[in-house]
């Protein structure tokens, strides 16, 4: 386990880096936790995870000085600890799953905080770069551009992996022991997930096209599938 924490974790940080420098949409949840899920051998929890994730904030999109909560951080958190977690404990129920999301979705915020932090010490580094060139001195650009990757990838991973590692023994130790009617509460709001995902992808069609909509049809698919399964 230790080491898919710390493989997951580095996958993680090197994909966050989408959000500022490749910009190749690797970032996306949907495309972000799918990854990590395969990496970690269950690509369907990371799909799920993806999806739950993506519609959740389809509507938040960086623009000009605006930073988005970081939704990719989540939805790796939700995946990978999922995943850990079902294989401590022999199973995987839906439950887990909407466990993760109520415990890390708040962790979108945090990261936020960390992004705008990195950008205010990048203008800072402009701001100093451009003194040192109307003072005449010279200034090494590329290693001033490599920096804020490095800074990136660096924070993004000891985030996932200090919060992936804590959420992994909190829900093994936690969820076992939970009384039937709150693993009720948690079957239940995976279920209302997609419901609240897609209200918020509707609200945001506009801006994604028929991104939400894939992501919506998906979990309710999903989901109909597991109960027609069931009876």
């Amino acid at each position: 386990m230790v080491t898919n924490v710390i493989i997951a974790s580095l996958v993680g940080g090197f994909l966050c880096l989408d959000r500022s420098f490749l910009l190749l949409m690797l970032s996306r949840p949907i495309v972000a936790a799918p990854v990590i899920g395969w990496i970690l051998g269950d690509f369907y929890t990371g799909l799920i995870a993806g999806a739950f994730t993506e519609l959740l904030w389809i509507d938040r999109i960086p623009l000009g000085m605006h930073v988005p909560p970081n939704d990719t951080i989540v939805s790796i958190l939700v995946a990978a600890s999922s995943i850990e977690t079902g294989v401590l404990l022999g199973e995987l129920p839906q439950g887990l799953i909407s466990l993760s999301v109520v415990f890390f979705v708040p962790f979108g915020r945090i990261a936020q905080k960390m992004d705008i932090w990195i950008v205010k010490g990048n203008e800072k580094t402009v701001d100093s770069i451009m003194q040192r060139v109307k003072n005449g001195e010279p200034v090494d650009i590329s290693s001033h551009h490599l920096l804020p990757a490095l800074k990136i990838w660096l924070l993004s991973s000891g985030l996932i992996i200090v919060s992936l590692s804590a959420g992994i023994v909190l829900f093994a130790s936690l969820f076992p022991v939970l009384p039937s009617w709150t693993l009720r509460g948690l079957d239940l709001f995976y279920l209302v997930l997609p419901l609240i995902g897609t209200a918020v992808a509707l609200n945001a069609i506009h801006v994604r096209g028929a991104f939400p909509v894939f992501c919506g049809l998906f979990l309710f698919g999903t989901i109909l599938l597991h109960y027609s399964s069931c009876t």
